[in-house]
């Protein structure tokens, strides 16, 4: 199978190629320059694999939550891309995608991410024993004072909502913390690993059925809650 995968939902743009049992990828730290990145990034992965683009059976997206903008370029570039290859689309939660950036073992997994107007973006998962995840709750956007998680023995914590809530997430952890890494991002090849998994079980999409994840609809805050007015 030849599937590519792109992840702009955060800071970070990525690309990757699953191509037979290999998989490659591009990575940059790059907020706003994700519409720059992306097409370079997947040609040049593409020009590695020896690839043409008619060569893909699929086309994976990180579907959010995340940032608005960089939830919907991917979006609308695995459509137009899938569009125009005529091929499907299978959407991945960008939160899944970041959980796999934690340590691999039993313990459960908190992928939080920054989402800006004092909350965060979260959910929990596990590893299960082919190295997949299943949800231990629903993703939801709230005040990392506010977050609810599911009793656990063991806590891996990863994603940028750390880095800026560590004080008010840490008494919300229901068991031990054995890790956290605040400077965790979505990457295109995690969401290209999970993606596989969805496309060998039929779970792939037409382009236009391919959503975006926003959790919430307002995305600014105003002058008046900025104190500005």
């Amino acid at each position: 199978m030849n599937l590519l995968a792109i992840e702009t939902s955060t800071e970070a743009c990525s690309v990757a190629l699953i191509h037979g049992d290999e998989i490659i990828a591009r990575s940059e730290i790059a907020p706003r320059r994700h519409a720059e990145l992306v097409l370079p990034m997947a040609d040049n992965l593409l020009a590695e694999a020896g690839l043409g683009r008619h060569a893909l059976d699929a086309i994976a997206v990180g579907r959010g939550p995340g940032a608005f903008t960089g939830v919907r370029l991917g979006i609308s570039l695995a459509q137009g891309m899938a569009l125009a290859l005529d091929v499907p689309v299978v959407t991945v939660s960008s939160l899944a995608a970041l959980a796999l950036e934690a340590p691999e073992d039993e313990s459960a997994i908190l992928a939080v991410i920054d989402a800006r107007m004092g909350e965060i973006y979260a959910a929990s998962f596990r590893r299960d024993d082919n190295g997949g995840l299943i949800a231990l709750d629903d993703e939801r956007v709230c005040l990392p004072q506010a977050l609810s998680l599911p009793e656990q023995v063991r806590w891996h914590v990863v994603g940028t909502g750390w880095a800026t809530y560590a004080g008010e997430l840490r008494p919300r952890l229901t068991g031990e913390l054995l890790s956290a890494e605040g400077a965790r991002y979505p990457q295109a090849r995690h969401v290209a690993e999970l993606a596989a998994r969805e496309f060998a079980a039929g779970g792939a999409t037409a382009p236009e059925h391919a959503l975006p994840v926003y959790l919430r609809d307002k995305v600014a805050l105003t002058l008046v809650e900025q104190g500005k007015a």
